[in-house]
């Protein structure tokens, strides 16, 4: 078997610094843009941005596209707002100091691509309105955005409002084999168990809303790789559907307990029964 290979990493701040240098700066540029009302000219990079941004990607066209026209006009975009969303582009990093003109911007290109990258923003600088519309946007791409790579990179903080939405249009089984996929990435990142990086997280996956063989695989797979803590409880819950719908009532759920059964006292009944991936919620008396 070869042996893997020797990882060098450089460091961050000299490349951060070299890729900042080629914001706005014509030696090696291929794409011109004349932006806002000032029409001022900004220089930049197709394979960078294009690379980085699905907006750009579009458009700039592809190699069988059609040409786009150079100088690339964006007269309704405010030049320091522009410059601020190349130098993140470039960079991955920007001081902000008129934030509303760049989050205009963003919100206006956002994507499935840059959803995520963007709530992460939001969240750790404290960008209210910038938060609530990526989250509405990723709500309506759940399915895509939760494949995108910078899912996978999202902090706890990030990662806590979109398994709290009532609004994601995802089966709550993909939600469940997402955060694995999530906490996997941080454990190999961080050097922790995925059962400590998911624990911030996985009390908000609706286990309830998981019809019983979806139920025994999580079982299954939690042996191997613990990601739900092994407990029982029983408690009078609330619990909406993804999408709209509510559950109420009490669950008495025995999750991955010693004795390996997945459930306790829940029966296929509510949401169109086991065949449908539903499990009735007994009410009280």
């Amino acid at each position: 078997m070869e042996s893997p290979g020797l990882v060098v990493h450089g460091q961050a701040a000299p490349f951060s610094t070299a890729l900042r240098s080629l914001v706005n700066n014509p030696q090696f540029s291929d794409v011109c843009f004349v932006v806002g009302q000032e029409r001022q000219e900004v220089f930049a990079h197709q394979c960078l941005l294009a690379c980085r941004c699905n907006f750009f990607q579009r458009l700039l066209g592809t190699e069988s596209g059609p040409e786009v026209p150079r100088p690339v006009v964006l007269s309704t975009v405010p030049v320091e707002a522009f410059l601020a969303v190349l130098e993140f582009l470039y960079t991955n990093s920007v001081k902000l100091y008129r934030h509303s003109l760049c989050l205009e911007f963003v919100e206006k290109v956002l994507d499935v691509e840059l959803a995520c990258e963007a709530l992460q923003v939001a969240v750790t600088f404290g960008l209210g309105p910038l938060r609530e519309r990526c989250i509405a946007f990723i709500e309506a791409n759940s399915q895509e955005a939760l494949r995108t790579h910078s899912f996978l990179e999202l902090s706890a903080a990030a990662l806590l409002p979109l398994l709290q939405s009532d609004k994601l249009c995802v089966d709550e089984a993909e939600l469940v084999r997402a955060a694995r996929s999530w906490a996997r990435v941080g454990a190999a990142v961080l050097e922790r168990p995925v059962a400590e990086v998911a624990a911030p997280v996985v009390r908000e996956l609706r286990l309830a809303l998981l019809a019983p063989a979806e139920l025994s695989a999580l079982e299954e797979q939690n042996r191997g790789e613990p990601l739900i803590p092994v407990r029982t409880r029983g408690t009078g819950v609330r619990c909406w559907q993804r999408g709209g719908g509510e559950l109420e009532g009490v669950i008495w759920l025995r999750v991955f307990g010693k004795t390996g059964a997945a459930r306790n006292a829940v029966t296929p009944s509510l949401l169109g029964g086991a065949n449908c991936g539903g499990v009735e919620v007994p009410r009280p008396a």
